[in-house]
């Protein structure tokens, strides 16, 4: 039975990750906060990029994790996977469509 679960979680770990992708630039926002608490405390500058690291990564992948969940779980597993694609590839073109139009 621990191997069976073990294996659904490891079917989701690629739309996780896709989804903390896509979801990244969103959630920098608490993460700029978060960077201007470090500053005023009194942590080293590598000390503040470790934090900041740790941080934006928990929190990119439980975002993700939790998309990837709710999705899975109303639509199935390859489709939250698939949306994640979607997300991941929509934020690119974007951010590449907006870099042209600054040229």
């Amino acid at each position: 039975m621990a191997d069976w679960s073990l294996l659904n979680w490891t079917a989701l770990l690629p739309g996780t990750a896709l989804w903390a992708l896509a979801l990244y630039v969103p959630l920098s926002a608490p993460l700029a906060r978060l960077e201007e608490a470090l500053a005023e405390g009194g942590l080293s500058e590598a000390g503040q990029q470790a934090v900041l690291v740790v941080a934006s990564l928990a929190l990119a992948l439980a975002v993700g994790a939790l998309t990837n969940l709710g999705l899975a779980w109303t639509l199935g597993p390859g489709w939250g996977t698939s949306l994640g694609v979607m997300a991941a590839l929509y934020g690119l073109f974007w951010s590449l469509a907006a870099s042209r139009s600054n040229d």
